[in-house]
């Protein structure tokens, strides 16, 4: 009895052996568009074996679904645009802190959270375009210049509405407070040509045909646009550059990361945005967009290399977030629809 039984406890381990390990698995909850995670995605699982699920929508959509789902959630990471919205998740609870050598030294420290709840992965730079046969590099200087008088209804600005606009105005209330700014954005309103457009595509757009003279735009709309009307009289001018203060420079923005609170796989998230700031991950991750890697031991795609260097402003890319209402009462004020 006692040998048969051993022989049916050995056939019974030998036919659990023979079954196939079940594939560790992440999920992301991404408010990036499918064409531009899913490479990566692949990437990863052929590198390292983790399957990735992924769920994309708005970033609004997604953080409410978080909220919602609670510690049921099965999102182990979030995948957003602008650290505006990095920032509001992780001021709601929905992210973790997390600790990584390797994050702290592919990330720079103004383009990530300080307490370690989300990192930048991509780097997007809010700056000017201008119409080449209308305006001369050496008649542009700085963001704050776009208020004086000679750029008379000859500004295009997109809606204050948009994300990347409010995070602009939040991180130039840190710079120069809210009265200097609050000024700036008024001169900016009594030179607009036109009501604010709805995308940076159409400023640009506005701008190429005469209809203004100069935008602000992020970078990858430009590369775009190019892309697809490369005969556009239309050139990248990088603004704040001669000035000496930490708080000068071209504004930048990032994509980024954070672990969820209630993540079932926390270590398998951290590993995958570890991964996504690496040399190998970096070039696909922002290429694909025309955005800048946020790690700066990686250079940028040969078109996006080719509009020029810049010197980045230092302001941490948190105060995108944490000003963000005084931002939008401050735009409200001066008439910045």
């Amino acid at each position: 009895m006692r040998t048969a039984c051993l022989h049916t406890f050995a056939a019974l381990a030998l036919s659990l052996s023979a079954l196939p390990t079940l594939a560790e698995e992440v999920t992301v909850y991404s408010a990036r568009n499918e064409q531009l995670i899913k490479p990566l995605f692949d990437a990863y699982t052929r590198e390292t074996g983790v399957q990735v699920k992924f769920i994309t929508d708005k970033e609004g959509p997604l953080m409410a679904r978080l909220k919602a789902e609670g510690r049921n959630t099965p999102a182990d990471m979030l995948l957003t645009v602008d650290a505006g919205n990095l920032w509001q998740a992780g001021d709601e609870g929905l992210l973790r802190p997390i600790t990584s050598k390797v994050l702290d030294a592919n990330v720079p420290a103004h383009l990530r959270d300080p307490g370690g709840e989300w990192y930048g992965l991509s780097v997007r730079a809010r700056t000017l375009v201008y119409n080449t046969n209308r305006v001369k590099p050496a008649d542009l200087s700085t963001y704050e210049d776009l208020a004086a008088p000679k750029w008379k209804q000859r500004l295009c600005l997109r809606t204050s509405k948009k994300v990347y606009n409010q995070s602009l105005v939040a991180m130039m209330i840190t710079e120069y407070g809210e009265g200097k700014t609050e000024d700036m954005v008024t001169g900016w309103v009594k030179n607009l040509a036109t009501a604010p457009f709805p995308d940076d595509t159409k400023a640009m757009e506005a701008v190429a045909a005469g209809q203004c003279d100069v935008t602000i735009v992020n970078t990858y709309y430009f590369g775009r646009l190019m892309d697809k009307s490369p005969n556009l009289p239309l050139a990248i001018f990088w603004p704040n550059q001669t000035l000496t203060s930490k708080a000068a420079g071209v504004h930048v923005n990032v994509s980024g990361a954070g672990v969820t609170k209630y993540a079932k796989n926390p270590a398998g998230a951290q590993k995958l945005i570890e991964w996504l700031s690496s040399d190998k991950a970096q070039n696909l991750f922002a290429d694909v967009n025309m955005e800048y890697p946020v790690n700066p031991q990686v250079k940028p795609d040969a078109k996006v290399a080719a509009w020029g260097s810049f010197r980045q402003n230092l302001i941490n890319v948190k105060d995108a977030g944490s000003l963000q209402a005084r931002a939008v009462k401050l735009m409200d004020r001066a008439g910045y629809k």
